[in-house]
């Protein structure tokens, strides 16, 4: 099983990226994601034995122990960078609560073996992958026009784990539990 932990994203936000991503995709032939895959990642995990299921339920219930955090979704960039773009995202404000989150998911998913992140975390929504770099300069223009775009902030109030699964049109992400935040 290929697995991940990940904070939902409320319909109206999931609704202006989609109108985003509607009026962008025209201008560039990579590869969109689904609007319904959007999802800020707390830690993936990769792959996970299915009869170790349960064991990974309660570490990861054991983090649902907080309040709710305040959540914006804000900005467009690329990662590494324009100039060489693999990956075009929208931003997640950094907050300590969405950090401390990802931080103690690592912290208490290291007792069961996975491995820490060595990376900062960097919370985003990946809006597209970009395999190809030739032909996008009316994409890059348009993003460029767009400058700082603020997509809402919403209260997060759980957490879930996700399983992927790779298919033809793109991996299909599906929840296998709820964790609720609980103060």
């Amino acid at each position: 099983m290929r697995l991940f932990t990940a904070i939902d994203l409320p319909a109206e936000i999931a609704g202006r990226l989609d109108t985003l991503i509607g009026k962008l995709r025209p201008l560039a032939p990579i590869g969109w994601s689904r609007t319904a895959n959007l999802h800020i990642t707390a830690k993936f995990i990769g792959q996970w034995p299915e009869d170790r299921l349960a064991q990974l339920n309660r570490s990861l219930a054991g983090l649902a122990s907080r309040p709710p955090m305040e959540i914006r979704v804000r900005s467009l960039g690329f990662y590494p960078n324009q100039k060489s773009p693999r990956v075009f995202w929208a931003g997640v404000e950094e907050s300590p609560a969405l950090t401390s989150l990802a931080e103690d998911t690592d912290a208490a998913l290291e007792k069961l073996g996975i491995q820490r992140e060595t990376r900062t975390y960097s919370p985003h929504l990946t809006l597209a992958r970009i395999k190809e770099s030739s032909g996008l300069s009316s994409f890059l223009k348009e993003v460029g026009r767009l400058k700082d775009p603020d997509f809402g902030a919403f209260p997060a109030d759980r957490f879930y784990l996700y399983l992927s699964k790779p298919g033809p049109g793109g991996s299909v992400y599906t929840k296998l539990s709820e964790f609720p935040f609980t103060s």
